[in-house]
């Protein structure tokens, strides 16, 4: 019996969960519903996923950073060395972050390494930006930057 790609993503994501539980950074996850109720009031949401995914859409906030937590090289995903630095100098330890990604897992690792570098009020967003669409929720698209439109040319007659 073979488990579905869904079903397997979950498995997975319970054993981070787990991982991260007992190695002692308590990462409190939040589902989407409740992190749109916190960033309503006021939590700002940090975006770890590339600056590529970012620019195809992103969550709806007021506050709202695009800070990777890993590029994608030809060797693959790498852990972007300056993250906590990145985000150390867009956010004050003491803010209220949303930390979100795809699907999950990279912002729970964010939280996790956010956390232990002194952050005091960090959550993951379970599931991501796949579930905040899933969800039906505010989804602001890319604006139509730098798009040059060339004139057709006139029908010679």
């Amino acid at each position: 019996m073979g488990f579905s790609s869904p079903m397997l993503a979950r498995v997975l994501f319970l054993l981070l969960v787990l991982v991260f539980c007992s190695s002692g950074a308590e990462v409190v996850t939040v589902d989407v519903h409740e992190a749109k109720d916190l960033i309503k009031s006021g939590y700002a949401y940090l975006d770890v996923r590339t600056v590529e995914e970012y620019k195809k859409g992103h969550v709806g906030a007021d506050k709202i950073f695009n800070i990777p937590y890993m590029f994608i090289t030809p060797e693959g995903r790498v852990k972007n060395p300056q993250f906590l630095e990145e985000v150390s100098s867009a956010c004050n330890k003491e803010d209220h972050l949303i930390v979100g990604c795809q699907s999950g897992v990279r912002s729970l690792y964010a939280t996790s390494d956010l956390l232990t570098a002194g952050f005091k009020d960090v959550s993951n967003m379970g599931g991501g930006y796949l579930a905040w669409v899933e969800s039906g929720y505010l989804v602001p698209k890319p604006e139509a930057e730098n798009v040059s439109l060339v004139p057709k040319p006139e029908a010679e007659l």
